[in-house]
């Protein structure tokens, strides 16, 4: 399901009608600050910045938190990963000796956007669309690069010199101290946190879905703790060409996450799930990174509430929408947690008002389902055992 998902988001944006930014082969700039370690050919992997000809706070470039909050558009998003242009070279995932890489700890240890200049082997070219990360603009060897004298983020640079401080440790307390999620990825990812012999760089990708996990698997020990909701509850959120449901059951920690993409390339209605029962979930998604990431955003609403559910989430992806990366799940989540929720006596009742909400039927998800329908299943064989008594 992973493949067949990952190339048909790959089609959604082979044909997209935007541009990156135009630069030379030397550049002087911005980054927000900004980072980014590939995973081909790990563990020697592409690392570098990613810069944008502009001087001045930038930090709304590489800012996802504030994006959905602040609503901006899906152009207003591609405009700003568009115009960072991505700086590379081939480095070993452990070395820390080279100056390059301590460059770019710096860069994600940094409270602030950073003046910078790069000289490229060639002129910078292409642009890059994911489905777990964010857009960025062209991309080329670089040659030189140079940052002004940098200041760190205080939590963060705590962290750094804490050596004996472990990585999922680190990423928790920081979480805990508000710290945005896309601070503590990229500092996860350039190997400023953790015990120091066990440092390491870790590729953008693998990292978003590491810091979700680790957060989700934290809170969730915490939420096992809790008293269990006493009522149905249904959260909704649209934005960016989706509409999320969040469906909260009154039974201990289970979860289902179902995604529909309807005529977004032409007339396909195509979903795709996956779902963990109490015990939790030990091999990587066939959906992907939005699983963890979504996880993580219910979750971190129930451990807020001091309460224990069970989660139904249902996304439905319209005509327009490009892949932005896992953010758009997480923030968009986050934003339907915040919102006040629908509440229903009974599943029936939330899922029929669930299915007034949504353009496909409800259904067709049911068809893919496996938590939902035991669910319901569950829930009807209950009731028949009821009315024989």
């Amino acid at each position: 399901m992973l493949k067949g998902k990952r190339a048909y988001l790959k089609k959604l944006t082979s044909n997209l009608n935007v541009k990156s930014v135009d630069v030379g082969k030397e550049l002087e700039g911005t980054t927000p600050p900004s980072v980014f370690i590939g995973s081909w050919n790990y563990p020697k992997v592409y690392a570098g910045p990613m810069i944008a000809p502009m001087q001045g706070d930038i930090s709304i470039m590489d800012m996802p938190e504030s994006w959905i909050r602040e609503k901006k558009t899906q152009e207003d998003i591609i405009g700003y990963r568009l115009s960072l242009v991505r700086g590379k070279q081939t480095v070993g995932i452990q070395d820390f000796d080279n100056s390059f890489v301590g460059k770019l700890q710096e860069i994600s240890l940094a409270s602030n956007s950073i003046e910078s200049e790069a000289e490229f082997g060639s002129r910078p070219r292409g642009l890059s669309f994911s489905d777990e990360t964010a857009p960025h603009g062209p991309s080329a060897l670089i040659e030189k690069f140079d940052i002004e004298s940098v200041k760190w983020d205080r939590a963060l640079e705590k962290v750094y010199y804490d050596s004996d401080f472990k990585a999922a440790e680190a990423t928790i307390d920081l979480h805990s101290k508000g710290i945005p999620f896309s601070n503590i990825q990229k500092a996860f990812s350039v190997g400023t946190m953790g015990i120091e012999k066990n440092r390491k760089l870790v590729p953008t990708r693998w990292s978003i879905t590491a810091c979700d996990t680790i957060l989700a698997d934290n809170l969730l020990k915490e939420v096992r703790n809790y008293d269990i909701m006493d009522s149905y509850r249904v959260y909704e959120f649209s934005s960016l060409n989706n509409y999320y449901a969040v469906l909260l059951i009154p039974t201990e920690w289970q979860y289902e996450w179902m995604e529909a993409f309807l005529q977004v390339l032409r007339k396909e209605e195509l979903i795709f799930a996956d779902h963990e029962l109490n015990g939790g979930k030990k091999e990587y998604s066939k959906v992907g990174g939005c699983y963890y990431t979504c996880k993580m955003a219910v979750l971190e609403a129930l451990a807020r509430e001091k309460k224990q559910a069970g989660a139904i989430v249902l996304r439905e992806a319209y005509n327009g929408y490009v892949p932005l990366g896992v953010f758009n799940v997480r923030e968009n989540v986050r934003s339907a947690m915040n919102e006040i929720p629908r509440e229903f006596e009974d599943m029936k009742t939330a899922l029929n008002y669930i299915d007034t909400k949504l353009k496909l039927p409800l259904d067709k998800f049911k068809n893919e389902s496996t938590l939902l329908q035991d669910l319901i299943r569950s829930r009807q064989t209950t009731l028949d055992g009821f009315f024989k008594v």
